[in-house]
């Protein structure tokens, strides 16, 4: 039976599995902070907000109390979507013809879902209109983190990197990884001595960088925001990003629309098209902004 013949659409395992692999390797986050599962709605993340400490006891000696308090973080759900449509004719096309429409689907559904990701965690920006999103609070966007460094220029870059660094280490934690814009990746990657050496050979031209300083490092525009939004002027978000907890509360689906307007672009019968949806629920929540710094570019 042709793959287009009914509304719910099964992907072929071979595509479902290149679509989450490829959402996974074109996030930031997703290669900086590992995805955990977690269930679909609001969930609460238990921490010690005040770890306990252990005491020595004499012998016969009473116990103390070791204190340590609770905490509790919530996870929770921020719902994306992709739609795109097609003319109707795709319908009666063979199967291969309708497995590759799927394919293409399947490649820009998962940049677009890659980049969500990125731009809701990061910046809490919508992707499609570049605007604010309002149900993302402040405490889960990570560049609003008051941990900030100005990036001067290409000379003094690579200390301005320790210095954000050292800001996380003062809160009594281990960056473990960052966040490189292309713009400031291609910084460090020319930056030079004064007698025209580059400080970082192994930075090549700045990209596919996944190294500096020895720590993981993953490179996006969305660390600017560019182009779904202004210029944020984010250049770098180093961090300790276990203290991102982060993971995927829906499978993602793909439903074939043959009816109505799913997407205010006009009834799809009367334009002689389909539309696919792609949608997938993430689930977030940062444990402690303290445990990132930003590097912002004031120009």
């Amino acid at each position: 039976m042709p793959v287009l013949a009914t509304t719910n659409i099964t992907l072929p395992k071979q595509i479902a599995s290149g679509m989450w692999s490829k959402t996974v390797t074109g996030s930031v986050v997703a290669q900086l902070s590992g995805s955990e599962p977690m269930k679909f709605g609001s969930v609460d993340i238990m921490t010690f907000s005040a770890p306990p400490r252990a005491e020595y006891v004499a012998e016969a000696a009473q116990k103390g109390t070791t204190g340590g308090t609770f905490g509790v973080k919530t996870a929770t759900p921020h719902k994306a979507h992709v739609t795109m449509r097609f003319n109707e004719e795709v319908q009666w096309a063979d199967e291969d013809y309708q497995l590759g429409v799927l394919q293409t689907l399947a490649d820009a559904g998962s940049v677009a879902l890659a980049r969500a990701l990125d731009l809701g965690a990061i910046h809490g920006i919508n992707p499609l209109s570049g605007a604010a999103i309002a149900s993302i609070v402040a405490a889960d966007r990570l560049n609003t983190t008051t941990n900030r460094v100005e990036v001067v220029g290409a000379s003094t870059a690579d200390t301005e990197f320790e210095t954000a660094a050292g800001l996380i280490i003062a809160q009594g934690y281990t960056p473990t990884g960052v966040a490189l814009d292309p713009k400031f990746a291609w910084t460090l990657s020319t930056a030079r001595f004064a007698d025209g050496r580059k400080k970082f050979p192994e930075l090549g031209l700045g990209t596919n960088v996944s190294n500096f300083q020895g720590i993981t490092t993953a490179t996006s525009t969305t660390v600017s925001g560019l182009p779904e939004a202004t210029d944020t002027k984010l250049r770098a978000l180093i961090g300790d990003w276990s203290l991102l907890r982060w993971g995927v509360q829906k499978n993602v689906p793909v439903e074939l629309i043959k009816y109505g307007d799913p997407d205010g672009q006009g009834d799809l019968k009367r334009q002689n098209q389909i539309a696919m949806r792609l949608e997938i629920v993430y689930g977030w929540a940062v444990l402690d902004l303290l445990g990132f710094a930003a590097l912002n570019d004031l120009v």
